[in-house]
Parts: structure tokens; C-alpha cells; sequence
């Protein structure tokens, strides 16, 4: 894992098209700001979990011959 320092207004370059922001630092939070093409799906970690379980149980439950 890279551990970076930034301070508010500042941002790192991921891919050369993603960009990350700090926007705000308030006490123990902080506000990201995130931009990504489109098509570069962005979510929480908690929504991406929900995501990824659902597709495991979806998969889960199909017939062996529709995988």
C-alpha cells in the first residue's frame, strides 16, 4: 500500500485519468473528491462489498450450465 500526505486542495494522479482530491478536512473526516472517466466504476468500500456479495449469491444460484 502507497501511504501518501496531502493537504486540502491537493490531489494525486492514478492512471493518468483519475484524479483524487482532498476537498475538505474536518476533525477525524475527510471529503474526497473523485474524477474518473465514466466508464471506471467509483464506490465506497461498504457499497462495493454489498455489490460484490450480491454477485457471489447471484452467482451462487445459477443452474451450472448458465455460468
Amino acid at each position: 500500500m502507497l501511504v501518501l500526505s496531502r493537504k486540502k486542495n491537493e490531489s494525486i494522479v492514478i492512471n493518468n485519468d483519475i484524479t483524487i482530491v482532498v476537498v475538505e478536512i474536518r476533525g477525524d473526516k475527510v471529503r474526497l473528491g473523485v474524477e474518473a472517466p465514466k466508464e471506471v466504476p467509483v464506490h465506497r468500500r461498504e457499497v462495493y462489498d454489498a455489490i460484490k456479495r450480491n454477485e457471489d449469491q447471484n452467482s451462487a444460484n445459477e443452474p451450472a450450465g448458465e455460468k
